[in-house]
């Protein structure tokens, strides 16, 4: 029982951190990232509130056209795995907290 916490936990911090430390490689090791966003803000709020989307648009943006076509299929796909995250930690609170008093 111990084995499988600890494995759920282990899977939990590299699903948390998994885009953001992609996204920070691809940002500091490349210039994908600065040729996608017009400025460094856009890609930091996207760090820390919504790395899937910042990473999947930075993946799909192209030089000549930005992100068109299937790429804004990529983008959205970002969009509903941020979103996921976020109605995941929302689900996993108690009910005792979640409901007003």
């Amino acid at each position: 029982m111990q084995e499988s916490r600890s494995m759920c936990c282990i899977l939990l911090l590299a699903a948390g951190i998994g885009p953001r430390l992609a996204l920070g490689l691809v940002w500091i090791f490349g210039d994908r990232v600065d040729m996608a966003y017009d400025t460094w803000v856009w890609p930091l709020l996207g760090l820390f509130f919504a790395p899937w989307t910042a990473l999947f648009y930075a993946l799909a943006w192209g030089p000549i056209e930005g992100v068109s076509g299937a790429g804004w299929i990529f983008v959205a796909f970002g969009v509903a795995l941020d979103l996921a995250t976020y109605l995941v930690r929302f689900a996993r609170r108690s009910p005792a907290r979640s409901q007003p008093v």
